[in-house]
């Protein structure tokens, strides 16, 4: 029998991953669910990783370095302060990136470092670039402030059951902003 070359095993796992854990959570993410929709013999999971912590790991390691690569050209592609600000508001608006995959996703996340410790380097990192990006338009201490009004605003707007505020949060935003 001749062993299937498949150079992008590891990283078609990795997507399955993430996209169980967009669909069950971390909670119902096991390896036989990421086995099988990356369409993967259940044996190459422990090939390439060590447990489901290690999958787990890899696979927000990668949602958090691609997201924060997109918040990272939403800042950079802005042409001056001003730019970035309506750039931010875009952003919240929902207009720019974000969708209800992201939000679970960076909610899973979120819960499995307040929960683990472990994860925290993660959503340290992922917060750190965040701030570097803003740190090209503001201060630092305005460049936190904003990131943190980004963060809630987003989860109050994804989790509303009525419309969103889109004044409210352009004039949250444009306030924190011009105090800097």
């Amino acid at each position: 029998m001749t062993r299937r070359h498949d150079p992008g095993r590891r990283d078609r796992i990795v997507d399955a991953c993430l996209d169980v854990l967009a669909a069950e959570g971390v909670a119902g993410t096991s390896h036989r669910k990421v086995a099988a929709a990356a369409d993967v013999p259940l044996g190459s999971m422990t090939y390439h990783f060590a447990g489901l912590d290690d999958l787990l790991r890899a696979a927000f390691d990668r949602y958090a370095r691609e997201f924060g690569g997109r918040f990272d050209a939403l800042m950079a592609a802005a042409p001056d302060r001003a730019g970035a600000v309506d750039a931010l508001v875009a952003y919240l608006r929902g207009e720019v990136m974000g969708d209800h995959r992201d939000l679970v996703l960076s909610h899973e996340l979120y819960t499995l470092a307040a929960r683990d410790p472990a994860y925290r380097d993660l959503t340290a990192a992922w917060m750190a670039r965040s701030r570097a990006s803003l740190e090209r338009w503001f201060d630092p201490t305005t460049a936190r402030v904003l990131d943190a009004l980004v963060e809630g605003l987003g989860i109050h707007r994804a989790l509303d059951t009525g419309p969103g505020d889109d004044a409210a949060v352009e004039a949250g935003v444009r306030r924190v902003a011009a105090h800097a």
